[in-house]
This record gives C-alpha cells, structure tokens and sequence, in this order.
C-alpha cells in the first residue's frame, strides 16, 4: 500500500557528507514509524537509525551515532538521514523502511517490524 522512494545517494571521499531523503505515498505518514537500513555486499541487512511517527524517539546504530542524524517532516511525506564523517565502511545500498505503527511512538530497530521497503540508494565512500 505505501510506496517508498529514496535518493541522495552518490560517491562520496571519506569524511565528506551525504544527505539522503525518503518520500512516501499517501497521506498517513504521520502514522509510520519510520528507518534506515544498509546492506553491503554479502552482509546482512543491518540497522542504521529509527524515528517514530511524530519523531519524539530516535535510536541510532553505535556505529553511527554522533554522526548520522535522523529526521523527518511529515507535511511532506519525507525522512531524511544526514550522514557526515562518512568512513569507507559506510559503503552500502541504504534503503528506508516504514512500519505501520498508529498512536505509538516507536522508533524500531528490527527489521521484521517494518512493513515497507524502498528500491534502496547506493552510498560509496572512497578511501
């Protein structure tokens, strides 16, 4: 039912900065938790950061935290995950997740509790 759209990726030189946004359909965002995940070749799909429907709880992925930062704003249907000091073991496709989470503020890390995936976007850090 919810169609996600990602974008933003690109090449990037380690330490440098990327923005990524995520638009969906429909007009219930507001009732989605919502996320990011990455996933490197022959990795696992691992979590990188979580937001709630009305972004009053965030969790980050250690491996992130302190320079990723998760958002979103619900008029227009959009999440954003600002990533700056990006590292070489960033390089991922990252895809975004909504979850179907009405009157909870949840912002989850598991991926079985999403519902909806987008296409993904690659992000490539060089060395």
């Amino acid at each position: 039912q919810v169609q996600l759209v990602e974008s933003g990726g690109g090449l990037v030189q380690a330490g440098g900065s990327l923005r990524l946004s995520c638009t969906a359909s429909g007009r219930t965002f507001d009732s989605y938790a919502m996320g990011w995940f990455r996933q490197a070749p022959g990795k696992e799909r691992e979590f990188v950061a979580a937001i709630s429907r009305s972004a009053g709880n965030t969790n980050y992925a250690d491996s992130v935290k302190g320079r990723f930062t998760i958002s979103r704003d619900n008029a227009k249907n959009t999440m954003y995950l600002q990533m700056n000091m990006l590292k070489p073991e960033d390089t991922a496709v990252y895809y975004c997740a909504a979850g179907f989470w009405p009157r909870r503020e949840v912002a989850l890390i598991r991926s079985p509790s999403y519902d909806y995936w987008g296409q993904g976007t690659q992000v490539t850090v060089s060395s």
